[in-house]
Formats: C-alpha cells, sequence, structure tokens
C-alpha cells in the first residue's frame, strides 16, 4: 500500500461512497470499516479493487485461533492490501491470522498486510485502568502489544502518533505504525482522544496516517485531500 493517506469511507451505502470518490483519482488508499462493509459485504471491496484503490480492510478480528484463522483465509480472496486483528487476541490467535493470510491468498498475488491493533485512539489512561484493569500506562500496553505482534510475524500494528517513535525504536523503523486519529489543528477531537496533525504523524515515523472526517465532512473533499497529503509529506 502507498504511504498516501488513507482515507476512511465511513458512509452507510455504496452509492455515497462512489458519489464522495467521483473526484478522486483511482491510486487513492481507502479504509472499509465495519459499518460498510456490514451493509454492501465483499461486493464494496470488489468494486473499489476494480478501479484500482488500495484498499484496507478494517474489521478488527478477534476471536478464537482457528475461527480467525478461516476468517483471514476468506479475506485474503478479496484481494485488499491490509488487514488487520486485535493484538488483544494474543500471539497464538495473530500466528494462526497470519496462517489464515498465506493459505487464502490466491497463487500469483502478494499477500495482503497484517497489522495488529494495539490500543484504540478512544482509548485513555484511566479507561485502561478502569475498565480493563491494566495497571501499566497506556504507552507500555500499546509498546507490549506491538512487541507481541511482531513476535507473532504480523507487519505493524495500529496504534496512535504518540506511540508511533518508540514503537520504531523497539520494533524496527520497517515495522508497519498506522495511525489513526489525525486532525488539522481547527479540526474537532469528535470521539477520538489521542490526536494528531499530519505533520506531528511524520515526524513521529508513523508510516501511515488513516484520515476520516477532516476530508470526507470537508466542504471540497478533494482540496482537503491534497491539503493533509502536502502537510503529511513536508511539502507545506
Amino acid at each position: 500500500m502507498k504511504t498516501s493517506p488513507i482515507i476512511a469511507l465511513d458512509f452507510e451505502s455504496s452509492q455515497k461512497v462512489f458519489d464522495f470518490l467521483q473526484p478522486f483519482e483511482s491510486d487513492v488508499n481507502v479504509k472499509v470499516g465495519m459499518q460498510l462493509y456490514y451493509k454492501e459485504g465483499p461486493a464494496i471491496v470488489a468494486k473499489l479493487k476494480e478501479r484500482g484503490f488500495g484498499i484496507f480492510l478494517d474489521l478488527k478480528l478477534h476471536d478464537i485461533p482457528n475461527t480467525v484463522m478461516s476468517a483471514m483465509e476468506v479475506l485474503a480472496s478479496f484481494g485488499v492490501d491490509l488487514v488487520n486483528v486485535h493484538a488483544a487476541g494474543g500471539k497464538t490467535m495473530m500466528e494462526a491470522a497470519l496462517e489464515g493470510l498465506d493459505k487464502g491468498t490466491p497463487a500469483g498475488m502478494k499477500r495482503p498486510s497484517i497489522i495488529g491493533v494495539t490500543q484504540l485512539t478512544s482509548t485513555d489512561e484511566q479507561q485502561i485502568r478502569d475498565e480493563q484493569l491494566i495497571q501499566t500506562s497506556l504507552q507500555e500496553s500499546v509498546l507490549h502489544y506491538a512487541k507481541l505482534t511482531k513476535s507473532a510475524g504480523l507487519d505493524g500494528v495500529v496504534c496512535s502518533v504518540h506511540e508511533a517513535a518508540i514503537i520504531s525504536e523497539v520494533c524496527g523503523p520497517e515495522f508497519l505504525k498506522v495511525t489513526p486519529g489525525i486532525r488539522l489543528p481547527e479540526s474537532g477531537t469528535h470521539d477520538q482522544k489521542r490526536i494528531a496533525t499530519p505533520e506531528e504523524a511524520r515526524q513521529e515515523g508513523s508510516t501511515h496516517i488513516v484520515v476520516g472526517r477532516a476530508i470526507t465532512a470537508a466542504t471540497d473533499p478533494l482540496a482537503a485531500y491534497a491539503h493533509i497529503n502536502e502537510r503529511w509529506k513536508g511539502v507545506k
């Protein structure tokens, strides 16, 4: 998947997705999350793939290892670029996910990259203590999950920008750090708590950024995308 920003297609229908994407070039990266996938199913992935978009299928699988392996075997056949699981599912589950991807990838095609979700960017220090009963710091929890993900053989993690640098130090710069929660200074935080600008993401070592409402809710989404891409790449 190219390093250009990944646009989160948080729309409720295929029609709205393609109305939104109409002015964009076909080599843009997009994210298909639960809402869109559960509404439109594999057909939306096939349509996006036909049009040449890079696809991050963001379903965050988390189940017993055999179930995740079987599901990943199916997802591998879709030809997407990136998939994910919850690292909290454990090393054995993540290894099973990778095995399923390897088995399901058609001959001659590249296996989708697979990353582990560490802690959601809507999670804060109080929540991991009070609700997850994790007594280490949020950063220590994220780093632990990153190391576990790497030990399982996965390609990287989903994390916030604020943990990207330390994950690079421990897991290597080539280890993917896909960072949501990207906002411009004038944007609201919405339901995210650990947010950052595109420039901060680049400086901290993110390999990919995921951007939703800062683009999809903009008056001119194409101009908003170009502006964020320039800031991400250090042009402005």
